[in-house]
């Protein structure tokens, strides 16, 4: 029943929650980078004491490319170049680490870090194909010694019980990124449900009063840029207390939502329709003079007038009244619903079924 545009506003806070995360995965790579950059440098420093000059050397320039992708970050805010510097400098780091050995042969241990840091920058499928090509390259550097100088010999069994633990740690990393993404994508469709159900109506399924003040504000702002008019009509349901009184409550609860969804079909894409309140509906026509506003309301009257409602194999003739007012800079919006509701009082006045 709901058009597009009313749709798009409903749906806008799920695009707030992908911008939160966002947000909340760059300053997890901003404090990475810090980090990196820190540890780093403090063993770079531990490297110099102990008189190992290259281990010190790369564990420096390690720490400047840590602080090169938290300053992008920082000063850029571009998320994609600095978890890229991020992560494939501490593969490079890892690499190194294998491949030297590091303190006493303890730098292949550092590995197990490399998991979840990348499950959880580049999501479960990139992730996993990147550790994989991680993985491959650590295997070929252990198990294929090349002979270069500085090359770390490690026991057979260690390297095997290093493959499989880092396999362990992969499985349980991505199994959390995995249920991670599960939870996030329920807890955004219960977002959502709330969302519309702060902003529907409940027998009607149209917008509620709320939901149709934020559009009146939107278009109140579009006019104050563009001067762009816009127009709304209040439409009330003919003697609908008798409908209730002659029928009972369900036939006028059917009324309702046979009405709504024909002023549904009826309006534009760019339209409006809410339940104002009771048998009360609001429409907002954006792009719309009062004279336009009136041929539509013409058309939605006549509509309804000639159509005949059944329920329970009793036919129901139904008639409805509408005032219209045109949105200008010397009128507050809640001027210019006051002045829709008079016009609707004058149509009711003037014996009802009529649009003033």
């Amino acid at each position: 029943m709901l058009n597009t545009s009313i749709r798009e506003n409903l749906t806008r806070p799920e695009q707030k929650s992908e911008f939160d995360v966002d947000v909340q995965k760059s300053h997890v790579v901003s404090l990475f980078a810090l980090v990196g950059m820190s540890i780093s440098g403090a063993m770079a420093a531990v490297a110099i004491f102990n008189n190992n000059t290259l281990l010190a050397s790369t564990l420096f320039l390690a720490s400047f490319v840590f602080s090169s992708g938290y300053f992008i970050q920082k000063k850029f805010n571009n998320l994609v170049v600095s978890s890229a510097i991020t992560l494939y400098s501490l593969y490079v780091l890892m690499f190194y680490l294998v491949f030297s050995g590091g303190v006493e042969n303890t730098g292949p241990l550092w590995v197990f870090i490399v998991a979840p840091v990348t499950v959880f920058i580049h999501g479960l499928k990139r992730g996993l194909i990147d550790i994989a090509l991680f993985v491959i390259i650590i295997s070929a550097i252990m198990f294929n010694p090349s002979g270069l100088p500085g090359h770390a010999t490690y026991q057979t069994e260690f390297k095997l019980r290093l493959i499989y633990a880092f396999l362990t740690v992969t499985f349980l990393s991505a199994l959390y990124e995995y249920l991670r993404g599960k939870a996030y994508q329920k807890m955004l469709e219960i977002g959502e449900m709330y969302q519309q159900l702060a902003h529907l109506d409940p027998l009607t399924q149209l917008p509620n009063r709320r939901f149709s003040r934020n559009i009146l504000e939107q278009e109140k702002v579009r006019f104050e840029r563009n001067k762009e008019p816009f127009a709304i009509i209040l439409c009330d349901v003919d003697h609908f207390k008798k409908i209730n009184d002659q029928y009972g409550h369900n036939v006028g609860d059917h009324v309702l939502v046979e009405l709504a969804k024909s002023f549904a079909s009826q309006l534009r894409k760019q339209d409006c329709i809410s339940r104002w309140g009771g048998e009360e509906f609001l429409f907002v026509l954006p792009q719309t003079t009062a004279k336009n506003a009136n041929i539509i309301a013409e058309k939605i009257r006549l509509n309804i007038q000639q159509k005949t409602m059944t329920y329970d194999e009793k036919s129901i003739a139904v008639t409805i009244s509408m005032g219209i007012a045109q949105f200008t800079q010397e009128l507050t919006l809640d001027e210019m619903i006051n002045q829709a509701d008079k016009r609707l009082y004058e149509a009711k006045s003037a014996g009802r079924n009529k649009v003033c």
